[in-house]
């Protein structure tokens, strides 16, 4: 194994471990409306291109678990074409540093910004990019959650055709000044997603999972350059993670809590609402918790909803009835939709299926 992928594993083992550790809050993804954009858009890190002033930003991100207000602002403008997703990152900072030269390095060791994108919405075989301020890439394809054992992470895999930009307003890696920020602006190709999405692989009028992180460290000043904080034990202190739709956890990878892009055709403005089904899979996703949690503390799956929750389980007025059918390998939890007759069905892997 190579020192990379042990750093990797290390790092992703961090992951799965906090994976576990539930929020008790409800969760509501973030929506956003990306428009069409007829102009093309230059890739310099500037935010004044006339394409990115017709269209809103997000709102402020959030941390990532308890819902506190970032020490420092960020915000992202969506928009698309037939050939790119364009996303435009502003972050506020007053040290703008950045070390990490070489492509598919662990980015998240500096304070970075990172997007995540799951085209069909069934949390398998999604997307993760990093970048730090001085615009190095990390770019990887997941199969799966890291929250499964069996962790499978294509760290080799690069987007081809990435475009990306950063403007620092202020100086790169001066300890001796106060910074503003600085602005990372990207085009991702559709062509890029072929790897798990093969239909018609540009989104129009459709809606895609997508979640954006900022990692920021708390940081020392060694010989006038910028490095990691570190505890009186010589331990990295923890870092912040400020998101657009809150986890509810210290974990990027539970896409089913990810936010929703809606890639719209109409010029102007227009409006998105989360399908019913969606909220139905949500609770699939809570059950699919809870299967875990039973099975942490009795060494076996549940065989019955009634041992998963005490309450009905309603949504939008509509109460659903979920089987759960216990098997060799595991188990699957079945429902049909009240709104679509859609029968849904998640596995022990957090797979949902739809029938």
């Amino acid at each position: 194994m190579s020192l990379k992928f042990k750093c990797l594993a290390v790092a992703l083992g961090f992951f799965s471990i906090t994976g576990y550790a539930q929020s008790k809050k409800t969760i509501v993804p973030k929506t956003y409306v990306a428009t069409k954009t007829a102009t093309p858009i230059t890739i310099d890190g500037d935010e004044a291109d006339i394409s990115w002033n017709k269209t809103e930003w997000t709102d402020l991100f959030e941390d990532i678990e308890n819902g506190i207000k970032p020490k420092y602002a960020t915000k992202v403008k969506m928009l698309w074409d037939e050939t790119n997703f364009y996303i435009l990152a502003k972050m506020e900072e007053p040290h703008v540093w950045a070390n990490l030269k070489q492509r598919d390095t662990i980015i998240f060791y500096n304070n970075d910004f990172e997007v995540f994108i799951d085209p069909d919405s069934d949390t398998f075989n999604y997307y993760e990019l990093e970048i730090n301020a001085l615009n190095t890439a990390w770019d990887l394809f997941l199969t799966k959650p890291y929250r499964e054992d069996d962790i499978v992470v294509l760290n080799d895999w690069n987007i081809p055709g990435l475009k990306s930009a950063v403007k620092i307003n202020g100086t790169l890696n001066n300890p001796n000044d106060t910074d503003q920020g600085w602005v990372l602006e990207m085009a991702i190709p559709w062509a890029s997603y072929k790897t798990s999405y093969f239909d018609k692989n540009v989104p129009v009028d459709k809606f895609w999972r997508v979640n954006f992180s900022r990692v920021n460290w708390q940081h020392s000043i060694v010989d006038g350059q910028y490095e990691r904080k570190k505890d009186a034990q010589g331990k990295f202190l923890p870092e912040y993670n400020w998101v657009w739709s809150p986890m509810g956890v210290i974990n990027m990878h539970e896409p089913e809590k990810w936010g929703y892009v809606y890639f719209s055709s109409k010029e102007g403005k227009d409006n998105f609402t989360i399908p019913q089904d969606e909220k139905v899979k949500w609770e699939l996703y809570n059950l699919y918790r809870a299967q875990k949690e039973y099975n942490q503390k009795h060494k076996v799956w549940a065989k019955s909803i009634a041992d998963l929750t005490k309450e009905p389980i309603v949504v939008d007025n509509k109460i659903l009835k979920p089987v759960v059918e216990n098997h060799a390998s595991g188990y699957n939890i079945t429902v049909k939709s009240p709104f679509s007759n859609q029968t849904f069905i998640i596995r022990q892997d957090g797979k949902i299926i739809s029938k």
